[in-house]
Order: C-alpha cells, then sequence, then structure tokens
C-alpha cells in the first residue's frame, strides 16, 4: 500500500510540475529574468507548494508516524554549514543555466525533450560523484 502511496503522490506532483509549467525551462528562466522580461507566474506555484510545505512539516514534527504508519524520518541537523551552502549555490546555479531541478527534468522525461534527458545524465553523474566523494 505504501509504494502504490507514494507511486500516486509521485504521478500527482509529476503532473502538477507539467500543468504548472515548471517543467518548460524557458518559463522557469523567465522567471529567474528579474533584469528582463520577468514572468512571475511560477511565484504562485511555489507559494502554494512553500504553503502546503509548511503544513505538511507540522504535522511531521509532531507526529512519529506518518498517515500510512511508517515511522516519520525528518533530517536530525538543523545547522547551516558550509556543505548545505556550496550545495545550495550549486543546485540554484544549475537551475539558473539550465532551467531545471530534479523534480521537473524528471517530469520532463515523459515528454521526450533531448535537453531534459541531458541534464537528468548530468544529475546522475553528479550524484555518483559525489557518493564517490563521500565513501573517501
Amino acid at each position: 500500500m505504501t509504494i502504490a502511496i507514494a507511486l500516486l503522490s509521485g504521478l500527482i506532483f509529476g503532473i502538477g510540475l507539467i500543468v504548472s509549467g515548471m517543467s518548460n525551462p524557458a518559463k522557469v528562466l523567465g522567471f529567474l529574468d528579474l533584469g528582463g522580461s520577468w514572468d512571475p507566474s511560477l511565484a504562485l506555484v511555489m507559494a502554494g507548494a512553500i504553503g502546503v510545505g509548511m503544513l505538511a512539516f507540522r504535522y511531521a514534527g509532531t507526529h512519529p508516524k506518518t498517515l500510512l504508519g511508517v515511522a516519520m524520518s525528518l533530517p536530525g541537523t538543523k545547522v547551516i554549514d558550509r556543505r548545505l551552502v556550496l550545495g545550495a549555490l550549486l543546485f540554484g546555479a544549475g537551475w539558473g543555466l539550465a532551467g531545471f531541478c530534479p523534480g521537473p527534468a524528471l517530469a520532463s522525461l515523459t515528454t521526450g525533450g533531448g535537453k531534459a534527458l541531458l541534464f537528468v545524465g548530468a544529475m546522475v553523474a553528479g550524484m555518483g560523484v559525489f557518493e564517490l566523494l563521500e565513501r573517501r
């Protein structure tokens, strides 16, 4: 049952990314272009996501188990360190250069875009390099 709910949640999330335009790199780059022809429409999508996330984390912080009865698993640290900041900078730079972040890039794979395939390939390679470095 847990896997079915996870699959359904992922499908709803992916459809939401496609419908909202978050999987369109041109729309994302238009949102990030504050000095040019700025497109603020994705701000509403982000505000909605932040609202849902806040409610979910508030629930998660006060309950030991999920709604399906699985043990809650939250990050154990709240420290903002150099690794977190550098990771956020790399994430933001990648988002600004490519117009994709991981979720929308995966959703874009369903439409057959070559840019999405290249981005996901680079993302997977980057995760692999991280794992290799982390094991050292």
